[in-house]
């Protein structure tokens, strides 16, 4: 899944020049917290967020007290001499994995997507994966979730499937996930019921092991965790 198809097209971007009064005034309008700054034939320059704003203000608002001396002096601060140079962009042509594993390497909230000469094509957010991943996942509808642990062998899937299928119940989506125990995985089915008492017996009866999902993690923790 490319990211050119999930992108923010529409860009409200920024001049290195404008005053950071303008930045704010913008993130505050559109209410958004990352501003691509751009120069000529709309290249990437730089970058300007929520965070560095705050970090250069004394408080979130154009100082109403002070006088007309630090009114100046705020007006004075330029997009230039607070944004982030060059920050780390992505292609159109990188994927949502190549995305949310760069997020969570930086810790950013979103990036910039540019083509081959930095020319601005977009920007990708942390609400237009999850706005994806809740569309992938089917949980826009009303349903349950159930964890079943499963012997890590082929065939396994189509045994779940089946016996949901067979209960008459329709399926939002199926993920797998890695279990603590060698040789298991955790299966979880969206099932896009609220009656999942017969299909739990069933599961029960043909052997598997049905947790509660909130009881779920990746690996096992600690005695002092």
């Amino acid at each position: 899944m490319f990211i050119s198809k999930y992108m923010t097209r529409k860009v409200i971007t920024i001049d290195k020049d404008a005053d950071i009064s303008q930045a704010q005034e913008k993130m505050s309008k559109h209410r958004f917290r990352h501003l691509p700054v751009v120069g000529e034939d709309n290249r990437l320059i730089g970058i300007v967020t929520d965070r560095d704003i705050r970090s250069t203000l004394p408080s979130r608002h154009l100082p109403e007290e002070g006088g007309k001396e630090e009114k100046e002096k705020f007006l004075g601060i330029k997009i230039n001499d607070i944004m982030t140079k060059d920050p780390v962009t992505v292609s159109p042509l990188d994927t949502i994995q190549d995305v949310l594993l760069l997020m969570e390497k930086n810790r950013f909230g979103a990036f910039p997507v540019v083509d081959e000469e930095r020319r601005l094509k977009g920007i990708i957010s942390v609400r237009d994966l999850l706005r994806e991943l809740i569309n992938v996942l089917g949980i826009g509808e009303p349903g349950t979730l159930l964890c079943v642990i499963v012997e890590q062998k082929i065939g396994q899937m189509k045994k779940i499937v089946d016996a949901i299928t067979e209960e008459n119940i329709s399926l939002g989506s199926v993920l797998v996930a890695r279990y603590w125990d060698e040789g298991k995985r955790a299966v979880f089915p969206y099932l896009l019921t609220q009656n999942i008492g017969p299909v739990k017996r069933k599961l029960k009866k043909m052997g598997y092991t049905l947790l509660d999902p909130m009881d779920w993690y990746m690996d096992p923790l600690s005695e002092n965790e």
